[in-house]
């Protein structure tokens, strides 16, 4: 099979008041090319620990973290850059959006450090605005959108470039009930759509209910993987 994500024997470990504390313990996890797969636990459990070692922001403290193929841990900062911002999109829970910036101004966000034009940027980011279902929102501050407005807005930031790998981090975890329904359902569909590999976190029992693949974290170890 083709993996687009592997983790083999991956622990992370942080220091805190001198005390060692596992995040990760050992985690050996392996993701399909084009998948979904929903990390489910309670808080503490490492899910977020271990979406920041997928997508870069972070590196193991013992094993390996492949995507595509290549050992994030032997990338340099430079070329880690390189591949957060052209292979990954992220989606936070907090959204992330700069509040003095339009709904536009933030999705072309991505296209700053790679030096695209500001008139294919914008009609770039209207396109992924447009599918998001905000399109007529896109000349509106974060502060005049409703939360699962934002969410949308964000995801368009996440998709804008294209990724191969979408990692959305508990993107439903400040929306209610129905709109974190819909936030869900858009991403159902730009995933067929799309054909991106999805790794999401969430402590929602009705998202793993629904997900293709669940992996369950308990005190940063991988207790059960159902697909």
């Amino acid at each position: 099979m083709d993996y687009h994500v592997e983790l083999r024997r991956v622990s992370r470990v942080f220091t805190k008041n001198a005390e060692q504390i596992r995040a990760l313990d050992g985690v050996d996890l392996a993701i399909p090319r084009g998948g979904w797969t929903v990390v489910v636990g309670v808080s503490g459990s490492g899910k977020s620990t271990m979406l920041g070692l997928v997508g870069g922001l972070d590196r193991a403290t013992e094993g390996e973290v492949l995507v595509g193929g290549s050992d994030l841990g032997m990338l340099s900062s430079d070329a880690l850059a390189d591949f957060r911002r052209e292979k990954v999109g992220f989606v936070f829970q907090s959204f992330n959006l700069i509040p003095t910036f339009t709904a536009l101004e933030n999705v072309c966000l991505p296209f700053i450090p790679l030096g695209v034009p500001r008139e294919e940027a914008e009609s770039r980011a209207r396109a992924a605005l447009e599918q998001v279902g905000m399109g007529a929102r896109a000349n509106h501050l974060p502060g005049e959108l409703s939360g699962g407005e934002q969410q949308r807005v964000a995801i368009a930031r996440a998709l804008v470039n294209n990724p191969e790998l979408l990692l959305a981090d508990e993107p439903t975890g400040e929306l209610d009930a129905r709109t974190g329904e819909k936030v869900l359902d858009l991403l159902a569909g730009l995933h067929r759509e799309r054909g991106m590999t999805i790794v999401m976190t969430s402590h929602d029992p009705r998202i793993a209910e629904q997900a293709p693949a669940v992996v369950r974290l308990e005190d940063g170890r991988v207790v059960e993987h159902a697909k």
